[in-house]
């Protein structure tokens, strides 16, 4: 049994869980600051709550795509290519700075937890990048190569 497809669609769920959790947490805190009516270091408290809604849905989409991708590549059993490929590494490098971040502002737990859905998303690539195809050159059990053609035999050894 593949652990392909489960791996990409707790991918999926977890980062669309995820997208859902950004947003609505930088929305929160735009809210907190815009009802304190405080500044930082003089900064307009109505630019900080702006500044804050926008950080949250743009990550929050970013997650979306994220989990987009790993749900298409969860339904069609296939590696992502491209652009998803792409946008699969990025989460994994954001999810490692947002885990050397996190423990010494959040704490361990949310280290743990970016430092998991790293671990899930590198299985994701991992796992697809080992398809069971033989290299160019090598048989099938067919007797076919890699590309389909035709193998030759090896040179028989020759003694001297």
């Amino acid at each position: 049994m593949s652990v392909r497809r489960p791996v990409a669609w707790t991918v999926a769920v977890v980062l669309f869980a995820e997208a859902v959790g950004v947003a609505a947490l930088n929305w929160f805190l735009a809210i907190v600051v815009d009802r304190q009516d405080m500044s930082l270091a003089g900064l307009d408290p109505d630019v900080m709550s702006v500044s804050s809604k926008i950080g949250g849905v743009v990550f929050g989409l970013y997650f979306a795509l994220c989990a987009l991708v790993a749900l298409l590549v969860a339904l069609r059993d296939r590696a992502p290519a491209g652009l998803g490929r792409i946008l699969l590494i990025s989460a994994a490098v954001v999810h490692g700075l947002l885990g050397a971040f996190t423990w010494g502002l959040v704490g361990p737990g949310a280290f743990i937890f970016m430092i998991v859905v790293l671990g899930l998303i590198v299985l994701l690539l991992m796992t697809y990048d080992a398809r069971e195809q033989p290299a160019a050159g090598q048989r099938t059990e067919d007797g076919k190569g890699g590309d389909g053609s035709p193998v030759s035999p090896p040179p028989a050894p020759t003694t001297p």
